[in-house]
């Protein structure tokens, strides 16, 4: 990675971010804490990864991607906006009757997005369908989904996962925000699903655990994805929920609820802020 590609994805994570707390504000609900913990790695599929085309959202050639935790929808719409799905205007929409942008994404309704998702742990489930579907289908597209590590604690997630390996799907790639916190507090308190990668290989799969703040590191681990063959491949990021906007970082509190105006107000502060170090460098 050039130090021109990192800067360029720093910026695109700061726009990120920043996306998700006008939406939530503008709809006074929504879940801007596991949004901010997963912005670098949407800005990183969006903006490198996935081979996508927003002037053709259904290109039936593209790689696919699953929000399995689709409550973060926040995050998704804000990495689709800036990568030209929509007008990033549209953002301020966000719950709004008659918008395209609701609480949890639809397919039917939101230029990019492949899988219309909420119910947790079902995600997973049609990410896998489609990477089976697309080698019934000789296509070469890859399949991505990211699940939350609350959301691992649903049995249906396990069963995907049997079936991932039985498949034998290299062509599906499972990443986890394993931020630590769920909406009732820390995970490891709730119903500890550690260790993560450990379970996941003894399910089959190869796995990698990496910071989901550090773009070399989501690189290095979607490469090792692409290049493993016979079995799927997971990646476990360890990030911090929040991220960017400082008191939100590793409270809960914030997995879904909406900054009131002067909460917005800092956060938008801290963010311009970041974006203006960033394209100083």
């Amino acid at each position: 990675m050039t130090a021109s590609e990192k800067k360029q994805l720093m910026i695109a994570a700061c726009k990120v971010r920043m996306g998700v707390i006008e939406g939530v504000h503008s709809a006074k609900a929504g879940h801007p804490g596991g949004s901010l913990s997963a912005a670098d790695l949407f800005a990183y599929l969006y903006f490198k990864e996935l081979r996508v085309d927003p002037a053709n959202p259904k290109w039936e050639d593209r790689d696919r991607f699953v929000l399995s935790k689709g409550h973060t929808a926040p995050g998704l719409y804000a990495a689709l906006a800036n990568r030209g799905f929509f007008p990033v205007e549209e953002l301020l929409t966000l719950r709004h009757i008659g918008s395209r942008l609701q609480g949890h994404p639809n397919m039917n309704e939101t230029p990019g997005v492949d899988m219309s998702t909420g119910s947790l742990g079902q995600g997973v489930s049609a990410a896998a369908g489609m990477a089976l579907a697309a080698r019934y289908q000789g296509k070469d597209c890859r399949v991505y989904t990211l699940l939350g590590d609350g959301e691992i604690q649903e049995g249906q997630v396990w069963e995907a996962f049997m079936f991932a390996h039985h498949y034998k799907l290299d062509n599906l790639c499972v990443i986890i925000d394993n931020n630590g916190l769920q909406i009732d507090g820390p995970v490891d308190q709730v119903m500890s699903p550690y260790p993560i990668a450990d379970k996941l290989k003894a399910f089959g799969f190869a796995a990698a655990e990496i910071d989901g703040h550090d773009f070399e590191q989501i690189e290095s681990a979607l490469a090792a994805a692409r290049q493993t063959k016979g079995v799927p491949f997971a990646i476990v990021m360890k990030t911090i929920k929040g991220k960017g906007v400082s008191f939100m970082e590793n409270q809960a509190g914030w997995h879904g609820k909406a900054p009131n105006d002067e909460e917005y107000a800092i956060a938008m502060k801290e963010l311009s802020a970041q974006l203006a170090e960033v394209e100083a460098m």
